[in-house]
């Protein structure tokens, strides 16, 4: 089901952040009917004011179809930190609690994972990895990072515990992650799954190797975020990023454990 593109946040940032005039020249780019704005001035008294000029722009994006409003609301970001570019961090914060986010010039909403499709998770993973994404919504990079990191560890420490792998607690993150993959023969069982379909044994070697090896530089790339995201603060666009891809990463590698039925 499609969903109403997040122009409230929007308009809010806009008018907490830019002058009656660079409102109108922001929205000036986005196609909106300016012919019907033409009689909202500023003027020394008695002049229209910026909210009146948005709830001008209000009664267009209300009447276009989603595909020309999106257009609008995206035009309007990219406006907007064109001219000042350290809203970044605002912006991001304002569109993830209505759980949308703006990226390469586009904006999108924000589909982490289906919290539903891992319910067989024990239940303190299951508790973290709502958490973490609770926390993406809410802005806080950190936090998000943070508990789905944890989701991963209380699985690794019960297969640990399970496998006499040693103890957890003196183990990196990267190296718990790529441990329990091989003790739960996760390449193996893979394997023998996209053999039943039919596949080669060379592409399967291939596909299961540079699946187990990619898993283990997404282990490797949360494991230093969580230990450095403290120095920064989240407020680039790429570190943004790579929180949310982590959080995919964290709920991926959660599926690929828990699949396995000597968990």
């Amino acid at each position: 089901m499609e969903r109403r593109i997040p122009w409230g946040p929007i308009r809010s940032t806009l008018q907490a952040n830019f002058s009656f005039s660079s409102i109108k020249e922001i929205v000036g780019y986005t196609g909106i009917d300016m012919s019907q704005l033409a009689g909202l001035e500023q003027k020394s008294t008695g002049g229209a004011s910026k909210s009146q000029v948005l709830s001008a722009v209000d009664k267009q994006i209300g009447s276009i179809d989603e595909a020309t409003a999106a257009r609008v609301a995206a035009i309007c970001c990219e406006e907007m930190l064109r001219r000042k570019e350290d809203l970044v961090e605002e912006l991001y914060r304002v569109l993830s609690r209505v759980e949308w986010k703006f990226t390469d010039g586009t904006l999108l909403p924000i589909d982490i994972f289906d919290i539903e499709d891992i319910q067989e998770l024990p239940s303190e993973a299951y508790s973290d990895l709502k958490k973490a994404g609770t926390r993406l919504r809410d802005g806080d990079l950190s936090g998000a990072l943070s508990s789905a990191c944890s989701a991963v560890d209380s699985v690794t420490r019960v297969i640990y515990s399970k496998h006499n792998l040693g103890d957890p607690g003196k183990a990196s993150f990267q190296e718990k992650v790529k441990h329990s993959i091989e003790i739960l023969n996760v390449k193996i069982d893979l394997g023998q799954e996209l053999q039943s379909l039919g596949w080669d044994q060379t592409e399967i070697s291939m596909f299961t190797n540079n699946l187990s090896g990619s898993l283990n530089q997404a282990a490797y790339v949360m494991q230093k975020l969580r230990s450095n995201m403290g120095d920064v603060h989240g407020t680039k666009p790429v570190v943004t990023a790579l929180v949310y891809d982590s959080l995919k990463w964290a709920a991926l590698i959660l599926r690929i454990l828990s699949k396995q039925k000597s968990i």
